[in-house]
This record gives structure tokens, sequence and C-alpha cells, in this order.
């Protein structure tokens, strides 16, 4: 689907100096023809109030923190089967620590002992292979893009049952 526009408007002759000043900050193009119109297209959304950062940014920093959240699963999945000590430290750990901010909790496991360190390098190892490697980003969109059209559909038809006052059929 593509998400540009393209909008005419008589007024927009007063945008084209400052367009032109700031085309990194917004992602648009303001045409003029001879008729003295203004025709917009944008190939992005603008999002207001991210600050430095785009929302993809931030996506990034919460995928990097439930990328540490899967390593830890991994690795206690794997220790309770051969290192039933080492599970049984980094359990205690985590009812101490939370996994909210990924680095954070790392750079504490590190700072525990000389075992917890082990224990976090490890962690730091196999975020890093499931990111590069085990990861589906492909899926991830594709599931996504899925969810999202799923929703709207549902919360669109439920709102038009519930105006229209139709009757369900049973």
């Amino acid at each position: 689907m593509d998400t540009s526009s393209i909008l005419p408007h008589p007024q927009l002759s007063f945008l084209s100096l400052r367009l032109n000043r700031n085309k990194a900050s917004w992602p648009c193009n303001l045409q003029r023809s001879s008729r003295s119109t203004g025709t917009i297209h944008c190939q992005k959304m603008y999002v207001p109030g991210f600050g430095e950062a785009s929302p993809e940014a931030k996506g990034a920093k919460h995928l990097h923190n439930f990328f540490t959240y899967i390593a830890v699963r991994i690795i206690t999945a794997q220790l309770q089967s051969y290192n039933p000590e080492a599970y049984r430290e980094l359990m205690e750990f985590l009812e101490r620590h939370p996994l909210n901010d990924g680095d954070k909790f790392c750079a504490d496991l590190m700072r525990e002992s000389s075992r917890h360190k082990g224990l976090a390098l490890r962690i730091l190892e196999v975020r890093s292979a499931y990111c590069k490697r085990d990861f589906e980003w492909d899926n991830l969109k594709r599931l996504a893009i899925k969810t999202v059209d799923e929703s709207n559909t549902r919360l669109m038809r439920d709102y038009v049952l519930e105006t229209s006052h139709v009757e369900k059929e049973k």
C-alpha cells in the first residue's frame, strides 16, 4: 500500500521558502504549477512528538530489550539441564533485578561476581546471535501488518454494529 498523499492547496506558496531551507525536516516536496497552486507530494508520514529519535529507533530499542529477554530465556533453558547451580544463581539474580532494560540488567549481572560475569557475557553473545541469525525479520513485518489490519477491521466492524442498532442474527 502506498502511503504517499497529494494535497492541492492554493495558499501553500508561503511554505516554499521554509520547505527549501528545511528539506531534511519535512519529507515533502512542494511543486508549483502555472496556476499558482501548490501540490505537496509526501513519501512518509510526519510523526510528531518523538524528539531526537524516530519511531523506528524507539522500536529498535524495545526490540533490543526484547532480544535480551529472549537470550535470558534461551540460557536459562540450557542451564537448567546441564548446570543446575548456575541456573539457580541466574534465577535468584532475575528475582532481584528486572529485565526491563537489557543493558542495565547485563551490566548489573557482570558486576555481581565472576561467575555472573560469565553468564552476562553469554547473554550478550546469544542476544547478538539471535538478532543477527535467528530472528525472522520478514515474519515480524508480515505479522505486524496482519495484526494491525485485523485489529482495524475488527474495531470498525464492532463500531458499525454498535452504532447501527442492527440486531444480530441468531
